[in-house]
């Protein structure tokens, strides 16, 4: 979209971005500035508290909603559609409460001033990839050597 030659962008945020949940923008950082000092420590705190907020929320409703949804279906089918639906719930609580756990590890991170660092080489991972992935813990190389050796690993069995 052109208006008077200026070039307008119109980026819509989806309501399930990390950042969105946080209600913060990407993190404009300062020339000069020092990686993951007291200003961009606090901003992740924000972001991840957020998610886990966020998470924390749904795990309550998915567990209400599958109390209330407890039935005694006299129908075989209607029963097995059930416990269909409660398996993947159950799949899926257990997943979030992991994400919740891994939130809380790089909580403590943030406030032990240890975050934003690869865990393999030490050198930073970045803001704009901690932005996308607040719990990562390996840069983008070492991540991907991983990645690798993870394939290989599955490849010779």
């Amino acid at each position: 979209m052109q208006q008077q030659g200026k070039k307008i962008t119109n980026r819509k945020k989806s309501s399930l971005s990390i950042l969105a949940i946080a209600g913060v923008e990407q993190y404009q950082q300062k020339p000069g500035e020092e990686y993951m000092n007291d200003a961009q420590l606090l901003y992740f705190r924000r972001i991840l508290a957020a998610w886990r907020n966020q998470l924390r929320d749904e795990v309550g409703r998915t567990v209400s909603n599958m109390r209330d949804e407890a039935a005694n279906f006299p129908d075989p089918v209607d029963r097995a559609a059930q416990e269909e639906e409660f398996s993947l719930e159950l799949r899926n609580l257990d997943r979030e409460r992991k994400l919740i756990k891994k939130i809380e590890k790089t909580l403590k991170k943030v406030e032990e001033h240890a975050f934003g660092f690869c865990e393999s080489c030490g050198i930073e991972i970045g803001i704009r990839r901690l932005e996308a992935r607040p719990t990562a813990d390996l840069c983008i190389d070492c991540k991907i050597l991983a990645e690798i050796r993870d394939k290989q690993m599955l490849d010779n069995n």
